[in-house]
């Protein structure tokens, strides 16, 4: 039984699913958009606005908390840009849009994920 076991496992080991949804998350951090399949976009949609959160709080346990999961200019964007630009939002800081057209080679559901 899956009771308590959230997440996808993207039929990737830990290690590569974790390599995986940092680079996802690095990519929407420094595009602020982008094209993906729902299911990447749902999963990195939790680890993206937990960082903005860290990030709101404006201290440096936050700073080094946000740099475990990004990459140094990536972990800046959100601490001084992304953070303060949602000082007043409690929440919700992603949107994710589904596109009607599905992946051309194996018909996955596709999405676009951005910064409200």
């Amino acid at each position: 039984m899956r009771h308590a076991n959230q997440g996808r496992k993207f039929g990737r080991e830990k290690g590569q699913r974790q390599a995986f949804l940092k680079s996802l998350a690095n990519n929407l951090v420094r595009h602020e958009s982008i094209v993906t399949t729902e299911a990447r976009a749902k999963e990195i949609r939790m680890l993206v606005e937990r960082l903005v959160t860290y990030g709101k709080k404006q201290n440096v346990a936050g700073l080094r908390v946000i740099m475990t999961y990004l990459p140094k200019t990536s972990a800046y964007k959100v601490y001084h840009d992304l953070a303060l630009r949602y000082v007043e939002r409690k929440g919700g800081y992603t949107r994710i849009i589904k596109i009607a057209k599905p992946r051309k080679n194996d018909a996955s559901k596709m999405a676009k994920i951005e910064f409200v």
